[in-house]
């Protein structure tokens, strides 16, 4: 039953981050959809799932992915789009420092160019380090990226926090960024 749970969870990350398109769904410019079209269409898409198991996933989902209207008659992912849609956010003072994880790889890219939100919509940065190094081992052994996010923001740069506590921004130059000590 877990696993099956993971596997509607990535589902639902896909669907409601990336390509709505997949089961014929449409988000509006929000990025909600309708809970019960979410669910018809997932079950002839062939991912069996019941309106408990969504309600489980969501509320037991460890970053918080997705969240519920006040009605829970709609739903979508509370931050990590790759298309665009409005999430409404509040301009938000960050703390001094946050964190970002990420591998080895991608280091001399960051060097030169800073942090990209590439696909996404934001860069995502966490609070804790703890977090950080959670999101850069899923691709490797993490590098943990200390920002300079208070110095941003007095510069001008914005930062938003979502919903489930991602930090938010465009992009995060080169001169903010301090490998991990």
């Amino acid at each position: 039953m877990k696993n099956k749970n993971v596997n509607l969870s990535r589902f639902l990350s896909l669907v409601l981050r990336h390509k709505p398109q997949v089961i014929g769904i449409k988000l509006d410019k929000n990025g909600w959809c309708s809970v019960e079209e979410l669910l018809v269409k997932m079950n002839a898409y062939g991912k069996n799932i019941t309106i408990e198991e969504l309600n489980k996933i969501v509320a037991s989902d460890n970053k918080q992915r997705y969240a519920f209207c006040e009605d829970k008659k709609r739903i979508r992912a509370n931050q990590g789009h790759s298309l665009y849609v409005e999430l409404d956010l509040k301009e938000c003072v960050p703390p001094s420092i946050l964190y970002h994880g990420t591998v080895e790889r991608f280091i001399d890219n960051i060097i030169t160019k800073g942090l990209l939100k590439m696909s996404r919509q934001h860069v995502h940065l966490s609070e804790d380090i703890k977090t950080a190094e959670k999101v850069g081992n899923r691709r490797g052994k993490a590098i943990i990226l200390h920002i300079e996010a208070g110095r941003m923001h007095g510069d001008g740069f914005k930062f938003y926090l979502s919903e489930n506590g991602v930090w938010l921004t465009d992009c995060v130059p080169r001169e903010y960024i301090v490998l991990e000590k």
